[in-house]
Order: C-alpha cells, then structure tokens, then sequence
C-alpha cells in the first residue's frame, strides 16, 4: 500500500495560461513518449483536462510544475489556453518528492528516471531521507529502492544498451550490483552469437547472467586465505567485513544473487589483498618453498616451483587400503612447509616434498614386480574389474556432465578456450574425448589431436561447451590428484546423479558376466581315421 505523501495545508486551485508554467528540473522525468501525447492531447481537445497540475510559485506570475509535466505537454499540443492546477508552497524536498510519487503512479517511467528520482531525494540537504523513508513513501521494498538507486552507477556502455532497449531491466540490475570495471565485461555475457545465414545476437535470459556473475566475478570469502577482518591489509580498502562490495554486508543491494555463500563483489581488491598476504607471508617466513598449482609451463622469471617438479604430502588419512602406498599420503625428511604463489589455490599453505633425490616421493626406477601367485592373481583380477566399473561409471558420467553444460559463452570464445586446453590433452586423454563426444576414428596412421583438430571449427556451440568442461575434468584427473573427487565435484556442480549411473553400469557389467558364464564352449568335432590303401 503506498504511504500518502504530507500536502501542504494551504493550496488553491485555479485556471493558469500556458505561458506562466515551466517545467520542473527536479522532475527525474526526461522522456515522453510522442504517440501516448498524442493520444492524451486528443482527450484534451474533446473533454478538457481532467485531473489539475500540482505547481508551486516561482515568481511574480510565474510557477514551477511538481506533477504534471505530460500533461502540460499535451497541453501544448492541444493548443488550449489554460489548465487547471493546484498551486501549493513546497520546499524542493517536497517537490521531489512528490514528483517521484506521482510519476511511479504514471506508465511509461523509464527505470533509469525512476532511479535519478531516488538517488536525488537521498542526497538532499534540506531533508535527510534514508533508504527505508524513501522506500515507505512510495509504497515499495527497500531492495528495491536500493537496487535502482544503484543504476544511476551503471557504466555508460551498460546505459546505452539500457536506453536502447538491448537489455532488459532485470539485466541491468544484475550489472549495476557490480564494480564499473566488471559491468563491461558482464555485459558482454548478456548476449549469444548466432551464427547462420547471418550472424546476430541473442539476448539471453537474467538467469544466464546471474549464473556468468556468480562463477566468473563472485569470489567466496571463506575461502580467502588472508584476514577478513584485518584493516591494514589495505588500508584504503579496510577490512572486508565493513565494506560493501560484500554480498553479506549489503544485502540490500545484492538481494537475488550470491546468497548462497558470503562472497567479494570486486575481483581487482581480492587480489591485491590475496597479493599482499603473499608476500607478508613469505616475509615473515622466509623458509617457505613457493610452489604453483597451475598446469602448463611456468611463466617467465616465476620463482615457484611447478607442480611436476613436488609432491603434496596430504594430512588426511587414506580412505582405500590401496591408497596406502601411494607417495602423497606418505611423509619423509626432506617434507617442508610451502605456499601457493601461483594458481586458483594462490595464498594456501601445503607440506611438499621437492627433493629430486628423496626415495620416497621421487624415486629413480620403479621396482620389478614378481610373479604372482593364485592369490595375487585374483586380487589382480578383482581389482581390474573394480577399475574397469570405475573407468565405465567415470566415463558415463563425464558424458552426462556435458549434455548437462548450459551454453553461454559465444563460440568464438569457446573455440579457442577449447583449442587452447585440448592441445594440453596427451594422446590417451585424446582418444577418450574423441569416444565421448562420438567424433570417430582416426585413419590408419592419424593422430587422435588431428582429427579433433578438424572437428572443432565445425561443432556447435553447445558441442563446444560440453568438450570444454570434459577436457578440464580430464586434464584434472592426474595421477597426483584424486580424480574421483574432481568427478565428484564436478558431478556435484551439474547436479548429475553418480550413484544412479553406477548403479545401470553394475547391472550392465553383472548382465555381461552372467552371459558369458552360461555360453557353453563349442567343442570342435573327432577328425576321422584315414584307411591305409594296401599296396
């Protein structure tokens, strides 16, 4: 219900000229649109005005409108003398305020008016309103006042796609909960290219964006390595858990998106903060080993160790009786604390081993296995077929995982995201990617990559998508990683069902097995005595 606005006590009514009114500039109103004038000035041709303009004295025969401003337009076009009006003595906080009311009563109020509306009245002098007053005088959400408040910040590349009607309002709320620097860069996600006969684009829904802002811009907070609360690691920045560029902090403004964790809206701050504690990290510890997390080689002049050259000790306990002899859950005397220098996981704190001479986690051949007896042989055999269920269920659930992958990026993007990973890819990890997505068999003597080098230009967009997040699963899928978590997780993420598929791959493997006990062997027939011929 909209809270009434206080009139003044004393007002008047009476017929003004044309010529002693002038619009207001605290009317947040800037556009009119010229058919609907020219249908209310054809109203006022045939039955006059009907409701009274609210003006105010400026001067000696002069007023000031406060609401009404289409209508004296139409006026105009009518081409009538005088209108009727309520002259009433208000104060410019009065005014806009009014004026604000009356016009989210009126159509065709563009958003961003509506926003110039409140974020003037916020910033008056001659009367303090806060958000909340603000809210209950026009009868809406403090969230909302809040979000449109925030499009007066929107960049202008983000305005003029607004005014033009290339997004819509709910695309530029999102953009306007960003810094300036993120909102051209989100905009671009707004839209799909569409190639065909001719290439256009696509406006895609508020939810895609929602989606592109909370993976790509958010970042969460509990998982920062630095303090949260600590002023001094920026000082011009303070403390993250005042500022409010924090979802959690001004929830006002982030109402709908990053609810889900307490997350930094400003990328630029998180990582000069994350830079920062780095360096007062190694600082304070000079003994650190500095190490990298990213894949691929080590950029020039980088003093971190790459990950092919260590092996993470893990403190946790091995979950599988195998597992027990791996390297990583085994400690030595060369084990030392390090830190994350480079990569997603920058500013973490790991135990490594980086001795190329340790026998434990980088020995120099591997050991000769013996013969096995019976026994071994049926571990064996157990365990091939367990791996044999694992490499099934992993592979029938990368491929539900990419039918699950939304498109999103335009597929000039995608093509060379896709180009650049694959070419990381050996050729095993190839020939598994080429299966998945059923592209065919290599020629005799063709490599695997040139055959997916080819299909790439020409596969879809949604294609596209589905081989990018399957290559970076399997790229993941290391031997000093734990490729069932990173399948997990990314399960998880797609909401793909991981018992169900290996529940059908244990049927299908038990049908098998069942089958092939009970074919009995063809037993090939006696050959037949051949006869000596006497001589």
């Amino acid at each position: 219900m909209t809270t009434a606005v206080q009139t003044p006590v004393q007002s008047e009514y009476r017929n003004l000229p044309l010529e002693s009114l002038t619009e207001s500039p605290l009317n947040p109103r800037r556009t009119f649109d010229d058919a609907a004038l020219q249908e209310l000035a054809e109203s006022i041709r045939t039955q006059g005005v009907l409701s009274p303009l609210l003006v105010r004295p400026k001067g000696p025969q002069t007023y000031e409108i406060v609401a009404g401003a289409r209508r004296y337009r139409a006026a105009q076009l009518a081409a009538i003398g005088y209108v009727p009006v309520r002259i009433a003595d208000l104060s410019d906080a009065q005014a806009l305020e009014m004026s604000i009311v009356e016009n989210l009563q009126r159509r065709d109020v563009h958003p961003l008016e509506e926003a110039q509306g409140f974020a003037a009245l916020l910033g008056l002098e001659e009367t303090a309103y806060s958000i909340e007053q603000i809210a209950a005088k026009c009868g809406k959400q403090p969230g909302y006042v809040a979000s449109r408040i925030r499009l007066t910040e929107l960049a202008p590349a983000v305005v003029e796609a607004f005014a033009k009607d290339e997004i819509g309002v709910g695309h530029a709320l999102l953009l306007a909960k960003l810094q300036p620097e993120q909102q051209q860069e989100a905009l671009a996600a707004c839209w799909q290219e569409s190639y065909g006969s001719k290439s256009k684009r696509i406006l895609l829904p508020v939810r895609h964006l929602r989606e592109w802002i909370e993976h790509n811009i958010l970042l969460e907070l509990a998982a920062a390595p630095f303090s949260k609360d600590d002023p001094q690691l920026v000082p011009e920045a303070g403390s993250c858990l005042d500022c409010p560029k924090r979802t959690g902090h001004n929830t006002l403004l982030f109402e709908g998106i990053g609810t889900k964790h307490d997350s930094c809206s400003d990328p630029k701050c998180y990582a000069v903060k994350l830079e920062i504690h780095v360096r007062q990290s190694v600082a304070a510890k000079p003994k650190l080993v500095q190490i990298s997390t990213a894949y691929g080689q080590p950029r020039d002049g980088s003093t971190a160790i790459p990950r092919n050259r260590y092996v993470e000790v893990r403190q946790d306990k091995p979950q599988k009786k195998e597992q027990r002899d791996w390297p990583e859950y085994k400690t030595c005397k060369f084990a030392a604390e390090a830190i994350v220098t480079e990569g997603s996981e920058k500013g973490e704190l790991r135990r490594v081993c980086a001795n190329p001479e340790c026998p434990v986690h980088h020995p120099k051949k591997k050991q000769q296995r013996t013969q096995a007896d019976a026994a071994i042989k049926a571990e064996q055999e157990k365990r091939r077929r367990e791996e044999a269920l694992a490499q099934a269920t992993g592979l029938r659930v990368l491929k539900a995982i990419g039918e699950a992958v939304p498109v999103r990026l335009m597929k000039r993007d995608l093509l060379f995201a896709v180009t650049q990973l694959t070419a990381l890819l050996d050729e095993r990890r190839i020939a598994v990617l080429i299966r998945q997505q059923a592209i065919g068999k290599p020629k005799d003597g063709e490599a695997p990559a040139k055959l997916l080098a080819a299909f790439l230009p020409k596969a879809e967009e949604s294609q596209l998508g589905r081989v990018l997040v399957e290559a970076v699963i399997l790229l993941s899928m290391r031997p000093e990683t734990d490729s069932a978590k990173v399948l997990r997780d990314a399960a998880q993420n797609y909401k793909v069902d991981i018992e169900a598929i290996t529940a059908n791959v244990k049927q299908e493997f038990a049908a098998k097995e069942k089958a092939m006990s009970t074919k009995k062997p063809v037993s090939k027939p006696a050959a037949k005595p051949t006869r000596k011929t006497a001589a």
